[in-house]
């Protein structure tokens, strides 16, 4: 892959000289389009940035996927091909992440949310209300 244009430019620094790239999450946002659209299989450093862009954790993932959090590191980590089904999944909730589709992007918030209150060690409350199971305020 290489970057071209006015989106970059070099400079210099106490350590060195560095890249520097306007608009990042544009250029990421450019690469998932194409891996999502692209018709080769994507390699486990492809999914996981795809994984990434959409805030999802492994243990997440492989939830949604049916699967162990260790077959999801393990294609991460190229240890093994990413399933045909896992690649179809992931390009599509990245697809409909990024077109804003509320019925995905919300989910995905919500699952990247609790991660975070359980990465903080907070505890979570649950309450049952009429619409069912809830987080607490």
């Amino acid at each position: 892959m290489y970057l071209v244009g006015d989106g970059v430019s070099w400079k210099e620094t106490p350590r060195g000289k560095v890249m520097h790239i306007k608009d990042v999450e544009g250029l990421h946002r450019g690469i998932g389009h194409w891996l999502v659209h692209e018709k080769k299989m994507l390699s486990g450093k492809e999914f996981r940035f795809l994984r990434h862009e959409i805030n999802l954790t492994q243990q997440n993932l492989a939830a949604l996927l049916g699967t162990d959090i260790q077959n999801v590191g393990r294609w991460e980590r190229g240890e093994v091909k990413v399933p045909g089904p896992a690649q179809a999944v992931m390009r599509l909730l990245y697809r409909e992440s990024v077109n804003e589709n509320k019925a995905i992007k919300e989910p995905l918030a919500r699952l990247a949310e609790l991660d975070e209150q359980i990465g903080e060690g907070e505890d979570i409350t649950f309450t049952d209300g009429p619409d069912g199971w809830s987080t607490a305020a």
